[in-house]
């Protein structure tokens, strides 16, 4: 069975597929669809492009609310379930942090920055009413950053499925869904990166269906007076956690609980995330502060 991949650009990430046929024909064909799907997921809900959905939604904050389709209203479903069962630590609404947020910069933002925005973050006072959804104050925003991604990589399984191939794995921009084994029925093993050490992996997974997602301090983060802040903000301070995991990777039957299971786990301090990732019931390994490693029943996938 050949291996065919596929490189493409979207959604601010370099992506690939790995779809296993024969038939080369009929497998470009599929990639095809699925980059398509990818980038009409894109335009549909980047905040930066003005006729997105989410830009018409964030455009009329304070003034009325918007009608959306079906498929809008299951991923706010979604991000209202996480909100309600992480107590409020996954929001979408918290976006709009990345405003005084520079990683660029050696420093944080002043107490007072960070205060003047806390008062549009919260998606509790989101009147949200399927399908009508109603920012209350001009300057909210919401973010599909937390889901976009991964929604578009079960989605492109679902395409690829139903299109007949259901061995390879899907990877954007490191969110990964894996949709069967490789050619000799072998398990994938996936790279999980080191969050200390540049261009290494502390580990590799053996998942043989499934999704996998990790969150970490590494991605964008600067050190001040030698403290490491990073990009994983709580949205009740703006402030990201002092005693949080360095990473926590999370594997489910899909990419959106595997994505925001690890965020969440993130968000929690490292005791909390242990007790909320057991409950969850889901395989995981986190790397603890102290660098240790702690893995639960990762090898089940």
């Amino acid at each position: 069975m050949l291996v065919n991949r596929f490189v493409f650009q979207a959604m601010g990430s370099n992506n690939e597929l790995l779809l296993l046929g024969d038939d080369k024909n009929k497998i470009s064909n599929i990639a095809n669809k699925v980059m398509d799907d990818v980038r009409d997921i894109e335009r549909r809900y980047s905040r930066f492009l003005d006729d997105s959905i989410l830009s018409k939604i964030n455009n009329c904050a304070g003034k009325k609310n918007i009608k959306v389709d079906k498929t809008t209203a299951a991923i706010l479903n979604y991000a209202d379930i996480c909100f309600k069962q992480s107590d409020g630590l996954f929001d979408i609404t918290s976006g709009v942090l990345r405003k005084v947020w520079n990683y660029n910069h050696n420093s944080p933002p002043s107490p007072q920055e960070i205060k003047n925005l806390l008062k549009y973050i919260g998606w509790q006072k989101v009147k949200w009413q399927n399908p009508d959804i109603y920012l209350p104050i001009t300057g909210m925003e919401i973010d599909f950053g937390g889901i976009g991604k991964e929604y578009a990589a079960d989605r492109a399984a679902t395409i690829c499925f139903e299109s007949g191939v259901n061995k390879g794995f899907i990877n954007l921009g490191g969110d990964l869904r894996v949709l069967g084994p490789q050619a000799d029925e072998k398990p994938w093993k996936i790279g999980i990166r080191h969050p200390r050490q540049l261009g290494q992996f502390i580990t590799h997974l053996p998942v043989w269906q499934g999704a996998v997602a990790t969150s970490g301090d590494y991605e964008r983060f600067f050190i001040h007076n030698g403290r490491r802040y990073h990009h994983l903000l709580q949205p009740s301070s703006g402030w990201p956690r002092v005693d949080a995991c360095q990473s926590v990777t999370v594997i489910a039957p899909l990419c959106v609980v595997a994505g925001s299971a690890s965020s969440v786990a993130m968000l929690n301090s490292e005791i909390k995330a242990l007790s909320w990732l057991k409950n969850l019931g889901l395989p995981h390994m986190c790397v603890l502060g102290n660098g240790k490693v702690y893995t639960k029943n990762v090898e089940d996938y």
